[in-house]
Formats: structure tokens, C-alpha cells, sequence
């Protein structure tokens, strides 16, 4: 019989409604239960694409004589970090304080009134070596509460008071962190392979892209070099699905070869821009080329219908770990023939006895096409018209196998990740069919996912809920400022300032700065305030940086006081960890950078202004902001005109322009200036 989550939209709490664990999702029922019980409350913590969640489920949660056990003395409770990214922060916190690390499936023992004292990650359904089985786990945990509950109440308060946020100092705006930070991840860079320390390797979209950023500024060649082993050997390694396109969450090894395999939207909406701008930087077509594999992956396979895009897949098939992906000899051959069979085994490092489970291998390219087309004396292009022709054939015999699974639900902050890189793509490389994309995104995501003004954070089968946090106000607001430049549609605009008036009023304290939760968002232990970038950037700095985009498009100081008062804080701490606070670092770069804002007056529609507009987008200029198209209601637009009748182009430091131009040579010109900072 199925238990509370089969009312649930969450994939991942579906997973679990035939469990026969009497799960609650979270809500106050079940606190009220566990108050009215004197029980303690299981805290589990998942998402659906999370690999080892899927094992402590089969093991544990699926086991009637566990789930008696944990049905006796716990009222558990079953979330979705990625529905509740508040709850899941703020124990996920405890659970550090408490081990020393974190992780997914997350395992918290709660009071009833919420406050966490125990914790871990995954337990396994009986003792091994070192680690105590669950069933031991629960006994023990209950007993605590029951005969030590003043040991337990101490921990907890001792608990809550670290889990409290801190207040901030004043902080300053300065440039030194920028360059600090830059060179520390050029220190911590490993040259060979790429990639900032040892495994298991992350992407760190941020970190790489602020490196281009502060090299495209006139920084150390050394910034731009560090950041091109890593684009290189994640763009050649088996963390990049080199047959369907699209970003692995990691590698499991320093040399990118085997990754965790599930892929998350937020990833690709990262990666896809920093390839596209370091295609920007150099020409070189191989970025390029990434770029569009990663977009035309999420297209093709994350999209749904109406234009909102699923959260991720799963890294298992059919409860395999990676069986979708990787590849034997053997099959190479069965798919493709002997020849071509063998020359697909070659670039790709396929090999038996393989790289992964079972003897198979996970395709990466050990060595760059053209050097392989210099050893096997073929031509370089005719070798990559040969390999896209392997590809495509090995891409349509893997789709007979079992598909990975697809959490479909929408989440508002990932997807305006997505509507970011995709408007940006569109605008950069003139594509009418990811602007278009983006186009339909922003469209659902306002019609779906925001209610009476309010954010709403996921959206399934026709179903929007949770009160949005953060992240999802300022990442939509981002996204639909970069289809406004894009476009130059004004309705993009009005909502994007909409939507960061409404962000300041409800999440911004002036003592405090930004807290991850409104003002009238749900009261949990503590009120939550994200201070680092993780795997998606934190909702404060996301903030700043929209904040900042838009002070320059309408001329408003208070939209950068406030993304300055939330910078400065943290700013000196860039320095010292840029990994963890990249995304605030473009802040800090673009608050002190000397910024063009660039009107282009003329028919929309007309040559000569799509001409200005594809000079301005087409070059990778992150301390700018471009206004075109219909004036209605875009301050940098009023008051200037075309001249003549021609496609008139403004370039202006805090709206005071320079003369305008009716030349894209003079447009481009003007906007090759190295920012300051």
C-alpha cells in the first residue's frame, strides 16, 4: 500500500511512495506527530539522480524488517534536496559539524521540534568493518533520545547556535582578491590533466570562466592556460559524453576518465557559456563546438514539453551504474564493422579489459583528432567528418538500450541557469533556434512558475509549488535580462525588474544582506543564508550580479548599493577560496570594472541594427550591457535616436555617451576598452 509521498510531484519521493517506510514529506504534520509521539524524527535527504540514494533505498527502505524497525521508534520524513535546498542546507550543515563531511543520501536524527543531533550520509543495511549497519544506527538513536535525553538536547542546542548564520563585517570593494583568487586556482591547476586539486574532479564552471574573465581584462597568460587544460581534458575525458554530448557531474578520477554518470541541468547551463566565451577569446572552432554539443543536448534530451527543462539523469540504467554509456571492444565492432569498428576503439580508448565495471570502457579521447589523423596519416578534417559519422551511428544504437532514468521535474533556479546560456549562445553565435528555445523557456517559466507576483521553486505535470527561494528569483531575473539583450524584447526587461524588486523587498535585510528564504517563506530552525558557490551559484550571488546588469541598463543606484553591500562583505575572502565563490567573484568583477552600456536605436527587425547588435554580442564582453529594440520602458533607450534614419549605436559610462555611431567599425571599437579593476 503506498505510503504519504504518493501524493507528491518529486520523481525522487515517488521513488519511494511503495516503500514500507511510513514516510511524511515535510511538513508540519509530521513534527506535530513526532511532538505528539515523543519520537524522534528521521531526517532522509536525497535526489533522484543521486546513485548511492538509490542503494540505501534497495538495501534499507525497501527492506520490510528495516523499515519495521525504523517505523517503531522514528517518524521519518522524506525530502528532495532538490525541491528543499533550504532544509537540505541547513542540516546538511549539522551533519558536517557533526562527521566532518556530507553528502547524498543525507541520514539526520531530529527533536521533535526539529533540532538535528545525530547524523550521517549512507549507512548500509548491516555492520561492515568499520561502519555500523542501520539497524544499529536506529536502535542506538532511539535509545539515546529515550534514556539521554539531556545529552541529546545539549548537542542539539550546541548544534543550532553553529548553525545560526554569522553576521558579516563591512567589508570593501577592491580588485586585489580578483587576481588573488586567479592565482591560486593557477596553483592549485593540475597541469597535466586540468582541474583544480586531486579526485574526485569537478568542473567549477565559475572558477574557469573567472579565469577568462581576468585574462580577457589583461590578466597573466598563465590564467588563460590553466583554464585551457582543463576545458581541454574535460572536453576529451569520459566526464563528457562524447557520443550524445552533455556533461557527466564528475569524475571519479584525476584524469577525467570515469565519471559519477548522472548529468545535471545546472552543469550544462554553466559549462556551455564558458566554452562559448573561450571560442569568443581564441576562435578556435573546438570550443565552439562543445558549446553547441552541450546546448543541443540539453535540447534534445532535457527539454520538455511547453519549453521548461527536467532537473537530471539518473547515472543508473535499468539499476546499472553507467551501463548506458560505456562500451566493449566487441560492441564497437557489432555497431560499426571491423574497420571502422576498430578506428572508433582507437580514438575513443576503448580497450579490453576496459576502464570501467564488467570490462567495459567509458569513450574519451586520449589523444586530440588531429594528432591521431597525423599517426594513422589521414587527413585532419576527413578524419572529423568520419568520427561525427561514428558518432552518430554509435548514438542511434545506443538509444535501443535502456535509457537512463529522467527527473522531470522543473526547478525555477536551473532553469534560468539554462535560459542564460541559450539567449547568450543565441545572441553569440547568431542562432535564431536557441534564442527561439530561450524564447519559450521564459515564456513558461512566467506563465507556470510565477503566481501573483511570487516565484515559485518546481513545477511538474502542471503542478507548480514550494515558495521560491533566492537563487530562483535572481537566477529567472539573470536569465531573462540576458534574453532581453538577445531579443531586444522590453517585456523580458519589465519582468526581470519586476522580479528584482520584488527579490529586494522580500529577501534583502539592510544589517543582514540576502537570506536564501522571503521574508514570509516557511519558519525552519534558522533562517538560512547561503554565503558560497557550490554546484550552483549561491542565491546572494546571483543577486549581486543581476543587481548590478540592471543598474546599468536603468541608470538606478539603489540596485548597486544593494549588490555592493552584498559583495563587499566576502569580497576579501575571494581571494582565498575561489572555488567556492566564483560566481560572487564576477560580481566583484563587474562592480569595479569600467562598463560600457551600449543602446543600439533602429528597426528591430532591419540589417543595419542587427548588424550593431551581432557586433556587440558576437564579441565576449562581460562588463557590458546592451539595450535595443522597441524604447517601451528602457531607460538607456530614451532620449536616444537614430540618426537618419540609420541604425544608431550609443556607447556610455554611466549614462553619459559617447557621439553616436552609425559604423559597426566604430561600434566595435569603442567597446575593445580593458575594464578597470
Amino acid at each position: 500500500m503506498p505510503n504519504r509521498l504518493a501524493g507528491e510531484t518529486s520523481p525522487y519521493l515517488l521513488q519511494h511512495r511503495d516503500n514500507p517506510v511510513d514516510w511524511w514529506p515535510w511538513c508540519d504534520e509530521a513534527f506535530e506527530e513526532a511532538r505528539r509521539l515523543d519520537k524522534p524524527v528521521l531526517l532522509s535527504v536525497g535526489y533522484s539522480a543521486c546513485h548511492w540514494c538509490h542503494v540505501m533505498a534497495h538495501e534499507s527502505f525497501e527492506n520490510p524488517e528495516i523499515a519495521a524497525v525504523q517505523n517503531e521508534l522514528f517518524v521519518s520524513i522524506k525530502v528532495d534536496r532538490e525541491e528543499r535546498p533550504d532544509v537540505d542546507g541547513i542540516y546538511m550543515q549539522a551533519v558536517v559539524a557533526l562527521t566532518g563531511q556530507g553528502g547524498w543520501p543525507m541520514t539526520v536524527f531530529l527533536t521533535p521540534r526539529g533540532v538535528p543531533f545525530f547524523g550521517g550520509t549512507y549507512f548500509p543495511p548491516e555492520d561492515r568493518m568499520q561502519m555500523r549497519g542501520f539497524p544499529s544506527i536506529l536502535r542506538a538513536v532511539a535509545q539515546a533520545y529515550r534514556e539521554q535525553r539531556e545529552a541529546v538536547d545539549q548537542t542539539g542546542q550546541q548544534l543550532r547556535q553553529a548553525l545560526t548564520p554569522p553576521r558579516l563585517p563591512e567589508g570593501e570593494l577592491t580588485a586585489a582578491p580578483l587576481d588573488e583568487a586567479c592565482r591560486k586556482l593557477v596553483q592549485d591547476t593540475d597541469q597535466r590533466y586540468g582541474g583544480f586539486g586531486r579526485a574526485p574532479k569537478f568542473p567549477h564552471p565559475a572558477a574557469l570562466d573567472l579565469l577568462l574573465r581576468r585574462y580577457r581584462a589583461g590578466g597573466d597568460a598563465s590564467y588563460w592556460h590553466a583554464a585551457e587544460v582543463t576545458l581541454d581534458r574535460m572536453a576529451r575525458g569520459g566526464v563528457y559524453d562524447q557520443v550524445g554530448g552533455g556533461f557527466h557531474r564528475y569524475a571519479v578520477d584525476g584524469q577525467w576518465a570515469v565519471p559519477h554518470f548522472e548529468k545535471m541541468l545546472y552543469d550544462n547551463a554553466q559549462l556551455a557559456p564558458v566554452y562559448l566565451h573561450a571560442w569568443q577569446l581564441t576562435g578556435e572552432e573546438r570550443w565552439r563546438r562543445t558549446a553547441t554539443e552541450v546546448l543541443d543536448y540539453a535540447l534534445r534530451e532535457m527539454r520538455l514539453p511547453g519549453g521548461g527543462f527536467a532537473s537530471s539523469q539518473d547515472a543508473d540504467s535499468g539499476g546499472v551504474e553507467g551501463s548506458f554509456f560505456v562500451w566493449t571492444p566487441e560492441q564497437l565492432r557489432e555497431v560499426l564493422g571491423e574497420e571502422d569498428g576498430a578506428l572508433a576503439a582507437r580514438i575513443f580508448g576503448v580497450v579490453p579489459g576496459g576502464n570501467f565495471e564488467h570490462g567495459t570502457t567509458v569513450l574519451s579521447l586520449p589523444y586530440p583528432l588531429e594528432q591521431v589523423a597525423i599517426t594513422l596519416d589521414l587527413d585532419a578534417a576527413a578524419m572529423r567528418t568520419q568520427v561525427d559519422e561514428i558518432r552518430a551511428r554509435l548514438h542511434a544504437a545506443r538509444e535501443q538500450r535502456v535509457h537512463p532514468g529522467r527527473d522531470d521535474k522543473v526547478v525555477t533556479a536551473w532553469n534560468g541557469l539554462m535560459l542564460r546560456a541559450l539567449a547568450e549562445a543565441g545572441g553569440a553565435l547568431d542562432r535564431d533556434d536557441y534564442v527561439g528555445a530561450a524564447r519559450e523557456l521564459a515564456a513558461f517559466l512566467l506563465a507556470e512558475l510565477v503566481r501573483d507576483g511570487v516565484v515559485l521553486r518546481t513545477w511538474k505535470d502542471g503542478e507548480a509549488k514550494i515558495t521560491g527561494f533566492l537563487e530562483d528569483v535572481a537566477g529567472l531575473a539573470d536569465g531573462l535580462l540576458t534574453l532581453y539583450e538577445a531579443t531586444g524584447e522590453p517585456r523580458w526587461y519589465d519582468a526581470a525588474w519586476r522580479l528584482c524588486s520584488d527579490m529586494v523587498e522580500r529577501f534583502f535585510e539592510p544589517t543582514a544582506g540576502f537570506y536564501d528564504t522571503a521574508i514570509d517563506g516557511d519558519p525552519l530552525l534558522v533562517r538560512p543564508r547561503t554565503l558560497d558557490d557550490n554546484a550552483v551559484p549561491a542565491g546572494r550571488s546571483t543577486a549581486a550580479l543581476v543587481l548590478l546588469r540592471l543598474s546599468l541598463l536603468s541608470g538606478e543606484g539603489r540596485w548597486r548599493d544593494v549588490a555592493e553591500r552584498t559583495v563587499a562583505p566576502l569580497a576579501s575572502a575571494i581571494g582565498r577560496a575561489p572555488v567556492g565563490l566564483g560566481n560572487l567573484a564576477w560580481a566583484l568583477d563587474l562592480a569595479l570594472a569600467d562598463t560600457r552600456e551600449v543602446a543600439i536605436a533602429g528597426e528591430g527587425g532591419a540589417e543595419d541594427t542587427r548588424a550593431m547588435v551581432r557586433a556587440v554580442l558576437g564579441t565576449w564582453n562581460p562588463w557590458r550591457v546592451l539595450a535595443w529594440g522597441e524604447a517601451d520602458g528602457v531607460p538607456l533607450l530614451d532620449g536616444r535616436p537614430a540618426v537618419g534614419g540609420r541604425a544608431t549605436a550609443y556607447v556610455c559610462r554611466g549614462f553619459v555617451c559617447d557621439a553616436p555611431t552609425t559604423a559597426v567599425e566604430e561600434l566595435s571599437a569603442a567597446l575593445e576598452v580593458r575594464p578597470g579593476g
